[in-house]
């Protein structure tokens, strides 16, 4: 079987630059050729690929974002001279804040493949505080967590979910049954875990519940937080199925119902205007859009 054909150096080099420039003009300018030039080298590295390595903006496809890790170490080893040490890496900082149970249930999970496609990227997460847009440090890209849209910052949504009420095994045998919790008489019979993240009323109204929002009961900020206290027998709290999954999944809760409901608060990526000029900011936009589509 004939091995597959090496692609040619220039379309790998143009392919890297596009990829890190945004920008046929800037990637011509980097290998000092005409932009013409950087999009034929990219028609004729996807012509031998078989592959659409650029969506529109030349935002890389998950094909795209693939291959550029092994473009990059490639390349890499190509440019160290035998008898030298090789050059250290030059990495640039990218200040992401994050809000904690969103960092720890859905984007720690997946760093690794960024990390992989972007090693010149060092990441460096903070935590940002969900709907009171708080954080510890100027960052150059936020998570927040809300209904939007926002007044002060360019933002993308990149995650949506839904939310169904949960409780430890052990509280749904001590104080249930419950049977899909969509009535005055069974919420009312449950101690309620609040929390202003996701807030019952969302529950009450698509099942025609005629109940106010809880004012008393154990409350908490952080939807990780809130989960935990379910998992140890506090109440029934409203689960958001992406960010609760490993809670079921691991059996430390047990939903009270099939049925979901849309929550009202999404999970948006927000920047200051002029952000997306920047390569490193361009490409985890790029990238977690596309990790979480």
């Amino acid at each position: 079987m004939t091995p597959p054909r090496i692609p040619p150096i220039q379309c790998l080099l143009a392919f890297e630059a596009l990829a890190r420039l945004r920008s046929v003009t800037a990637a011509g300018e980097a290998l000092a050729v005409t932009p013409s030039a950087v999009s034929h080298r990219i028609r004729q590295l996807e012509g031998q690929l078989g592959l659409k390595l650029f969506g529109r903006d030349f935002s890389l496809t998950s094909e795209g974002a693939a291959y550029l890790g092994p473009v990059r170490e490639g390349l890499r080893a190509l440019q160290q001279v035998p008898g030298h040490l090789p050059a250290s890496p030059s990495r640039v900082r990218l200040r992401l804040a994050v809000t904690p149970t969103f960092s720890r249930q859905i984007l720690l999970p997946r760093l690794a493949l960024f990390r992989h496609a972007y090693p010149d990227i060092e990441l460096i997460l903070q935590v940002a505080i969900p709907l009171a847009d708080v954080k510890a440090e100027e960052a150059d890209l936020e998570v927040r967590y809300g209904i939007g849209p926002y007044a002060d910052v360019e933002h993308v949504r990149i995650l949506s979910d839904e939310v169904t009420p949960v409780c430890s095994a052990e509280y749904l045998h001590e104080s249930g049954p419950f049977d899909g919790f969509d009535t005055v008489e069974k919420v009312e019979r449950a101690r309620l875990i609040r929390s202003p993240l996701d807030p019952w009323s969302t529950w009450f109204q698509a099942h025609g519940i005629a109940l106010p929002e809880p004012r008393v009961g154990a409350q908490f900020n952080d939807v990780g937080l809130v989960l935990d206290a379910a998992a140890a027998g506090f109440g029934v709290a409203l689960m958001r199925m992406k960010l609760g999954l490993s809670w079921i999944d691991s059996g430390r809760l047990v939903r009270l119902s099939p049925r979901t409901v849309p929550s009202p608060f999404h999970h948006h990526l927000c920047w200051k205007p002029g952000t997306m000029e920047r390569w490193e900011c361009a490409a985890f936009a790029d990238w977690i859009k596309t990790a979480l589509s």
